[in-house]
This record gives C-alpha cells, structure tokens and sequence, in this order.
C-alpha cells in the first residue's frame, strides 16, 4: 500500500460505548484471514483519559480484530516527545489513572490535582462540605514547574483553581499571587474539542470547553493571555505529524517498502492549527506523505440533514466558531475532501480512489 488510515473513534466507529455497525464490516475489509492488517492503521482519538494499551483492547472488542497499542493515538501521544519536561516536576489535571499514563509518556514526578489538594487543603474552599475541619500542617516538597492538561477533570471549580494558583505563583500554591508571574510557567494541553458526541441526543462539554473556562479567569484575574507551550489532539497539526510518524514505522515493520504517498483522515476534516512549537517539530522524521485527504462521515456530529455541513458553518461570515482560540482559521482547511454515509462506505472509497484490491 502506498497510503494509510487515520481513523476517528467518537462518532465514527462508535457512538459512546456501542458500535456503529458499520465499523466491524468496514474493518473485515481492512484484514487477512490471520487479522493481519492490509494497510497501514492508526486510531486518532481526542480521549485522554485511559493508557493506550486499554483503548487498544477497547477497539479489538468492538471491531473483532486484533489491534496493537502502537496502533493507537491518544490525544496526549505527542507528548512522549517533550523529553525536556519529563524530568521535571508535572502537574497533571484530567482524569483516569493520570500517574499512570503521564509515567507511561515518560514523566517521572507527575503530581495530580488530588495530591496538591491533599497537600494545600485550604486552597479548594468552593464546595464547603470539604473544607478541612483541622489544618494540615507539613511541608509540601513539590514545587510543579509545568501544567499538563491531560483532559476534561470531574470537579472542575478544584482543578481551575488550583491550576490558576500555581500559575500565579510560579509553581508555589499557597503563596500569595505575584504580579510578576508572567510569563507563567509552562501549560501544555491536550484535546480542544470544545463538544463530543455521546448517547445523548445533544453534544457534551468537551476539554475545550474547560480550557475556554480557565483561559478567560485568567484572563479576569490578570489582563493578560493564558499562554501554551503546546497544543495537541485534533486538529492539531503536530498530532497529525506525530500519526504519520506512527504510520511510516507500521509500513516499516511490516518491510513494506512502497513510500506512504497519501494518508485519509476518517471522521471529519483535515488540519486546522496553529504555527508549531518550538522543540518537538525535530525529532519527528519530514513528513514523508504527499497529501492527507479527509473523509466525513454522517455518524457523528455532522449530519447531512442541515442544510450546510457543521465545518462549513464555521467559514460563513458571522458564523460562530468553535474551534481553539489560538487556532489560525482557513476555511479550506474545514472542508472535507469526501463525505460518505459511513465507515464502510469510506473504506471502499479509499480503495476506490487507491485502486486497491486485497
């Protein structure tokens, strides 16, 4: 083969915790007769909150083929690259065995929202049946000098106030806010989907939606921009560098020697980012793909009842846009290259267009 798949889970293979019927008939084509994967795979899922070894063994479930960890991006794969703050005491915000999956990345002193809470007590003072009734005395050893926004936390008062202590403090909650804390210390963010689609009939709140929460009380309480260090998931362009870099060491595996020409994004558009960030960009091999071509499917939050696609809407004047506020917007960019019904039906169209016959 000389393209790969990119494919989204939410909405495309499944729809919360059930399968879309057509992800299993779409991936029996995608197999031989020993489950061997005729081309070159990979999930690309905003979700953050599990390792990917478990999402791995979600999908062979779902789909009746067997599927490798190494076959799976999570929102925060990327950050296996930022080697420069592995060492470095983290704060991680989100939820799901957060120590876990920051050790896997390569962190070696993450700290979550629940330990510092543990630790400073005083600090989350909103919900009243949970503030200390005896002061906790002793001397909290961690001082975290980045923030990693791993996902969408459940008590979002304690972690937006406790991540905007240690951002004014410059890493020492519990002391008083400095005004020349600026700029903060490190934050880098993963998945800035604003809404997801579940199984209710509505979207939910997604991590973009907490982000847009802390940016602006920043903002309220300083003047100034909450700044990132890195932006990654969907549609990240460095989340799309980083699968293609996972797609190539596939082909490599498997000793197909035909270059990867094309990659096709399965679930909705392309690329929408920002410029780069400094570091990362070098340890990732030049994109060796010629193009990426996008494949909307109606299983998600697109349906093809309204009148103009979701992604559309977003490039009319005075339309409202949901993507990250540091997004660069390029109407281009959100328009997908093919809309198709299904799964299934974007499986044969790539083999339609690639003239591949398993």
């Amino acid at each position: 083969p000389s393209f790969g798949l990119l494919f989204d889970i939410d909405g495309v293979l499944v729809r919360g915790r059930t399968p879309i019927p057509a992800a299993r008939t779409a991936f029996r084509k995608l197999v031989d007769s020993q489950g061997q994967f005729l081309v070159p795979v990979v999930f690309v899922t905003n979700a953050g909150n599990c390792l990917r070894q478990k999402k791995a063994d979600q999908l062979s479930h779902l789909l009746g083929v067997p599927i490798s960890q190494d076959q799976v991006m999570m929102s925060h794969s990327p950050l296996r690259m930022f080697k420069r703050y592995h060492e470095k005491c983290v704060l991680v915000s989100g939820q799901g065995p957060l120590l876990d999956i920051a050790q896997d990345l390569g962190f070696c002193q993450p700290i979550t929202i629940d330990t510092l809470r543990e630790k400073r007590p005083l600090l989350d003072a909103v919900d009243h049946d949970r503030r200390p009734n005896v002061l906790v005395s002793g001397d909290f050893c961690f001082k975290p000098l980045s923030v990693v926004l791993f996902g969408e936390p459940v008590r979002w008062e304690t972690s937006l106030q406790l991540i905007i202590d240690v951002l004014l403090t410059s890493g020492y909650p519990g002391n008083p806010y400095g005004q020349e804390n600026y700029p903060h210390i490190p934050v880098l963010a993963c998945n800035m989907d604003l809404m997801w689609v579940a199984e209710a009939q509505s979207p939910r709140f997604g991590h973009g939606t907490f982000m847009v929460c802390l940016e602006n009380i920043y903002k309220k309480i300083t003047g100034k921009d909450l700044k990132y260090e890195a932006l990654m998931g969907k549609p990240s362009r460095l989340t799309y560098q980083y699968a293609e870099h996972l797609i190539r060491a596939q082909a490599l595996q498997r000793s197909w020697g035909q270059p990867i020409q094309t990659l096709y994004a399965v679930g909705g558009p392309a690329v929408l980012s920002p410029e780069p960030g400094p570091g990362w960009e070098s340890q990732l091999a030049s994109a060796a793909a010629a193009r990426c071509r996008s494949v909307l499917v109606c299983t998600g939050v697109y349906s093809p009842h309204s009148q103009v696609p979701l992604a559309a809407r977003d490039s009319i004047p005075g339309a409202v846009f949901h993507g990250h506020r540091d997004f660069s917007f390029d109407p281009g960019l959100v328009e997908p290259d093919h809309i198709v019904p299904d799964v299934d039906a974007a499986v044969d169209l790539v083999f339609q267009l690639e003239n591949f016959a398993p």
